[in-house]
C-alpha cells in the first residue's frame, strides 16, 4: 500500500472573477523512500496540490471541492485543523520556495528549530536545542554550534535554505514536500541543496514530493514524475519512460526548453503563448492554443481529455493533437 495515495483532488478558489479550478482532479501515489516530482510553468496547480493536502489554502477564497488524500490510515482533507497541526511538521515536512519569507526576521533560528520538537512532545527544551545543532551540522551549517542563535538575515540564501531543510527534517518525517527549493539560488549552490535533500532522504528514509517548473531537476532528483498543465496532469511516467518516449505536447516542450538541450548559439526556445486563465473555464483541450505537435493544423479534443495507460505506468492525455508528432 502506498505511503500517499491522493485521489481526483480538487481545489477552487472562489473569486469575484469567477472560479478558478486550480487543481481538477488529479490523482497520484507516493511510495516510502520514493520521490515524485510534480512539474509545471507557474500557475498549473502543482504548489496548491500539495498546500490543500495539509490544508494551507486559505479558505476563503480557497476550497476542497472533492477528492481523498489517504495517509497512515486516515484521508488529510477530512481532519480538523487541530488533527492536522500534528501531522504537519511531524509526519509531513515541507520547505517552501523562499526560506527569507519563511523563516521568521524576528526569531533567532534556535527557536524556529526546536520548536517542531517541543511540539512533537517527549523531550526537553536542552535535549531539543541538542538535536537542532546536530541537524545544522548535518546539513552543512559550520560552527552549528554558534549559528544556531543567529537570526535568519545573517545567512546567505542558501544557508537560509539549509536552515529549512534541517527545520523540515528535523522531527524525521515520513514525506517531505520540497516546493521550489532551488529557486533565487545561483546555479552552485542549487546543486548543494539538491544533493543535500538527496543525501538525507537517503539517511533518513524519506519520501520526497519535489515541486518545480524545471525538467533538468526532475531527471536527477525522481524517480516518478507527473506533468501538470492548467490543474491537472497531463503525462505520467517513471523519469527514465518520460524522458525517452515523452507523448504529450506539453511535456516535449518542457524538454525543448531545457537551455542544456538547445545547440550552442542558438535562439533558446519557449513555449509559446500563455497558459490558460483558469476562471473562464476550458471546454476543450487546455493546451490547444499553444500546441505545435503534427503536421499542419493538429486535430484536439472537443472537451477536456482524460488520461489513459499507453504502456504499464506510463499515463497521457488523450488529445489526438497533443499526441500527434
Amino acid at each position: 500500500m502506498a505511503l500517499l495515495e491522493v485521489r481526483d483532488l480538487k481545489t477552487s478558489f472562489h473569486t469575484r472573477d469567477g472560479i478558478v479550478r486550480a487543481v481538477d482532479g488529479i490523482s497520484f501515489e507516493v511510495e516510502a523512500g520514493q520521490t515524485i516530482g510534480i512539474v509545471g510553468e507557474s500557475g498549473s496547480g502543482k504548489s496548491v496540490a500539495c498546500y490543500s493536502l495539509l490544508g494551507l489554502i486559505p479558505m476563503p477564497p480557497g476550497r476542497i471541492e472533492g477528492g481523498t488524500a489517504h495517509f497512515g490510515g486516515v484521508d488529510l482533507l477530512q481532519l480538523s485543523e487541530p488533527e492536522l497541526r500534528r501531522i504537519r511538521g511531524s509526519r509531513i515536512g515541507f520547505i517552501f520556495q523562499d526560506p527569507m519569507t519563511s523563516l521568521n526576521p524576528y526569531l533567532r533560528i534556535s527557536t524556529q528549530l526546536v520548536e517542531p520538537l517541543l511540539l512533537q512532545g517527549g523531550i526537553s527544551k536542552e535535549g531539543a536545542l541538542a538535536r537542532a545543532i546536530d541537524e545544522l551540522a548535518a546539513v552543512g551549517i559550520p560552527d552549528p554550534a554558534s549559528r544556531i542563535h543567529s537570526y535568519p538575515h545573517e545567512f546567505s540564501g542558501g544557508m537560509r535554505q539549509r536552515v529549512m531543510i534541517a527545520m523540515a527534517l528535523i522531527t524525521r518525517p515520513e514525506i517531505l514536500i520540497a516546493d521550489e527549493p532551488t529557486t533565487a539560488l545561483d546555479v552552485t549552490i542549487q546543486r548543494q541543496v539538491l544533493d543535500l535533500i538527496k543525501t538525507r532522504q537517503e539517511e533518513l528514509g524519506t519520501a520526497v514530493i519535489f515541486i518545480t517548473h524545471d525538467l533538468a531537476v526532475v531527471s536527477e532528483v525522481c524517480d516518478y514524475v507527473n506533468v501538470m498543465y492548467a490543474g491537472r496532469f497531463v503525462e505520467r511516467a517513471p523519469v527514465a519512460t518520460l524522458f525517452e518516449k515523452s507523448r504529450h505536447a506539453y511535456t516535449r516542450a518542457l524538454q525543448r526548453s531545457i537551455p542544456a538541450m538547445q545547440k550552442k548559439g542558438a535562439t533558446l526556445y519557449t513555449i509559446p503563448g500563455l497558459p490558460p486563465n483558469l476562471a473562464r473555464g476550458i471546454a476543450g483541450c487546455a493546451f490547444a492554443p499553444r500546441c505545435e505537435s503534427g503536421e499542419g493544423r493538429p486535430v484536439h479534443a472537443a472537451t477536456r481529455p482524460s488520461l489513459v495507460e499507453l504502456e504499464p505506468d506510463h499515463w497521457v492525455q488523450n488529445c489526438p493533437g497533443c499526441l500527434a508528432g
